[in-house]
């Protein structure tokens, strides 16, 4: 190999500085989604399971659309189709703000929370019925009874895969990029376009999103075994 690695341009000055701009807003972008793609998702699983059929057909229609769906299509749907969508007012105040960041989290939102709404709705049939009619028989209401007794139990339940959930929101995120949100990886390919360091500029989004992945899974992990020795006991 005769190829001349420089990490040193891509990890010094101003370069350092975009990339660091970039992992800022992925995680940003990356949080913000999650968040609400976890309200949304433990409202359709619970939408879902009502005896209320318009309910149950809006949250299979919506799980199967977006999760059937490819997220770069929606990114884009969001991006370009949502004047035909939005009130006027919401989109003046987005394009005074930032409208690529507001887009980029509709749409993970939107194709996450499809995803979970279906973990969580797994997690809630693993709990014996017979703990919701305890609980409405206790003069609990449908609601109260999955608040305070059968999501509990179900979120501890999901915990795994909620995690993978949130590994690939984040490395989803990566696709912003395509509608100009400044993430990492636009950043990488902001310096490689200046540089023409394509190597390094990719190693290096390559490693963080890596380091990330992994940071996040092996907290995350700890704390359940953490929680799960503590109800043990």
């Amino acid at each position: 190999m005769n190829y001349d690695f420089q990490w040193n341009v891509v990890l010094s000055g101003e370069y350092l500085d975009w990339i660091l701009s970039g992992v800022k807003v992925t995680c940003q972008i990356s949080a913000v989604s999650l968040f609400f793609a976890m309200c949304i998702g433990t409202l359709l699983a619970v939408m879902r399971l009502t005896r209320f059929k318009p309910f149950v057909w809006f949250t299979a229609i919506y799980t199967e659309f977006f999760r059937n769906t490819p997220l770069l299509v929606q990114i884009f749907f969001w991006y370009f189709g949502s004047d035909g969508l939005l009130p006027r007012f919401a989109l003046d105040w987005l394009y005074d703000h930032d409208f690529e960041f507001a887009a980029g989290v509709i749409a993970l939102t939107v194709y996450t929370s499809a995803f979970i709404a279906e973990e969580i709705r797994s997690g809630i049939n693993s709990i014996p019925r017979t703990q919701l009619e305890a609980s409405r028989a206790c003069g609990l209401s449908f609601v109260q009874a999955m608040r305070y007794v059968i999501l509990p139990q179900a979120f501890r339940i999901i915990i795994p895969p909620l995690i993978s959930q949130a590994l690939n929101l984040l490395k989803n995120s990566a696709l912003c990029m395509t509608i100009g949100v400044a993430e990492l990886l636009y950043m990488a390919k902001q310096i490689e376009s200046y540089s023409f360091r394509a190597f390094e500029a990719m190693s290096v989004a390559t490693l963080i999103y890596l380091s990330i992945s992994l940071v996040v899974s092996f907290t995350i992990t700890q704390y359940n075994k953490h929680f799960m020795r503590t109800v043990s006991y």
